[in-house]
């Protein structure tokens, strides 16, 4: 097998290769790895090789419906016993769990070769991944461009051919903003689907949830096979599916009612391309036999950012707290870091309390409009992929923040509540690009981004569902649906898809 045969494959196909004596892991291992050192210094997605734990895990039996196919964990919340978990931050870099978290060990289990970790934006903070620590990541359809975030690493690392499915978590749409900037599927399960144990019990008060990101949806719907179910201790149990995903995602959808809106729920700007976006998805949908129509959730998208952005601010200071009582040490955050550390510290405990409240509201006037329709389209983001560095605050702006911050008059103006226009302009500039995905995180329920519009510039720009809660096989039925009327498997970056024919002039034996 070589390169061009490896780009052709998913990781169910990978597998059933391995598992027929076609190739050895060893072989898709030496692949996985030669395409991360020839594409490293242009797209920066793994951040720490696992070279020595892979070759390891390949000295004993390998079982699973994944077994032997290369994969990355993301560099956050996936914890593997003995490795630090950095973060993408110095502040926390310390840190080495002693055991694996429960999505690792589930992936393991799954025969998943894991030989590095991706990168992210220091605490999974941005939907752009560009860390001081580990610097940023290029998207692999444009390298001026962003691959999105929080997952950022894990989708460079699937578009650019290292591997063909990679892990992520969506705390605000940490995977479907990815996938939608790299051409890729990503599905963010319902609260509670996926154990986020042992050592926390809710992300983010259970607005993130784990997964991956693949090329194919069968990838996925397997992928959450193996994640889903509760462990010992976890908070509450869901209904699990009736059937297998990969089963259930092999049955019609049947006809569905859509109601589908392009407007941002926040007022900000949202660009023609991905109003198109939308629209092509609802003439697709039309040709498929579903009824689709405008409308949307009777929601206060304000109201819903606000919410969000409380939970944003408040988790900071409290995983720096937890981090350094589990022993992480070392330098200091980044400076808009270091400012959410401190408005998150001013935030009072009513305020938090009141907010969370509110999180109900959005479901219920969701569950209202899940009573009409089956699922919300939307475009999963306002603006195509940005160039890296749009959406930064001006110099001069980061230098009198910077200023406040180290003379303590920051946390001083914070709770004196001087800061709340300066915040709501900073929270502002940030969402108006992913005003979209967080509808879904607060209220636990489960949503995709599906690769069916590239811009007139060839960028990826995904669209996004939601269903009600637990209706996974929903969207993955009609995921499959989309994938078969309109392939996007092959359709893959000019450095990926040139590059495996290139390398696949020179055939190599499969040992």
């Amino acid at each position: 097998m070589d390169f061009d045969d490896y780009s052709r494959h998913d990781a169910t196909s990978l597998a059933a290769l391995v598992a027929q004596g076609e190739v050895t892991p060893h072989r898709l291992l030496e692949l996985a790895l030669a395409r991360h050192h020839q594409v490293h210094g242009r797209v920066n997605a793994v951040v720490r090789l696992m070279e020595n734990e892979a070759r390891h895990q390949l000295q004993g039996p390998l079982r699973g419906p994944f077994a032997g196919v290369p994969f990355l964990l993301k560099d956050t919340l996936q914890d593997y016993a003995g490795l630090p978990t950095t973060n993408a931050s110095r502040a926390t870099g310390a840190h080495v769990p002693r055991e694996h978290a429960a999505v690792v060990r589930r992936y393991l289990g799954a025969g998943l070769v894991v030989f590095g970790k991706t990168n992210l934006p220091e605490f999974a903070l941005k939907g752009v991944t560009d860390p001081e620590l580990f610097g940023r990541t290029s998207n692999p359809w444009n390298l001026a461009h962003t691959p999105g975030g929080s997952s950022g690493g894990a989708a460079a690392a699937v578009a650019s051919g290292i591997v063909p499915m990679a892990a992520g978590n969506d705390g605000g749409g940490s995977i479907r903003i990815p996938a939608a900037c790299c051409g890729l599927f990503g599905l963010r399960p319902s609260r509670g689907r996926v154990s986020a144990g042992p050592d926390v019990g809710e992300v983010w008060f259970g607005a993130s949830s784990e997964g991956v990101l693949s090329r194919s949806v069968r990838d996925s719907a397997l992928a959450l096979d193996v994640l889903q179910g509760a462990e010992p201790g976890d908070p509450f149990i869901i209904a699990p599916p009736s059937a297998p995903y990969a089963e259930l995602m092999r049955r019609a959808p049947g006809r569905l009612r859509i109601g589908f809106t392009s407007a941002s729920p926040i007022g900000t700007e949202v660009h023609p391309e991905a109003v198109a976006a939308v629209n092509h998805a609802a003439t697709l949908l039309r040709g498929l036999g579903h009824d689709v129509e405008e409308a949307a959730p009777e929601i206060d998208g304000a109201a819903l950012a606000t919410s969000y952005l409380h939970i944003y601010f408040g988790q900071v200071p409290s995983l720096v707290a937890r981090m350094k009582a589990l022993g992480a040490g070392g330098g200091e955050p980044e400076l808009m870091t270091r400012l959410l550390l401190t408005l998150g510290g001013a935030l009072k405990a009513p305020a938090l309390a009141t907010q969370l409240a509110q999180w109900n509201t959005f479901a219920r006037a969701l569950g209202r409009f899940h009573q009409r329709y089956d699922l919300l389209l939307t475009p999963t983001l306002a603006h195509p992929p940005v160039k890296h560095g749009t959406g930064d605050l001006p110099a001069a702006q980061q230098a009198l923040l910077g200023f406040l911050q180290r003379t303590g008059m920051l946390g001083l103006l914070a709770r004196l509540e001087l800061l709340d226009s300066t915040v709501e302009q900073i929270a502002r500039d940030n969402l108006r690009y992913v005003p979209f995905t967080q509808l879904s995180n607060l209220t636990g329920t489960p949503s995709m981004s599906v690769p069916l519009h590239w811009t007139a510039d060839g960028l990826p720009l995904g669209v996004q569902f939601v269903a009600p809660f637990g209706r996974e096989d929903t969207l993955l039925q009609l995921a499959h649906q989309l994938e078969e009327a309109q392939p996007w498997f092959d359709r893959l970056p000019a450095m990926t898809r040139d590059e495996a024919k290139a390398r696949g002039a020179t055939k190599v034996t499969v040992p």
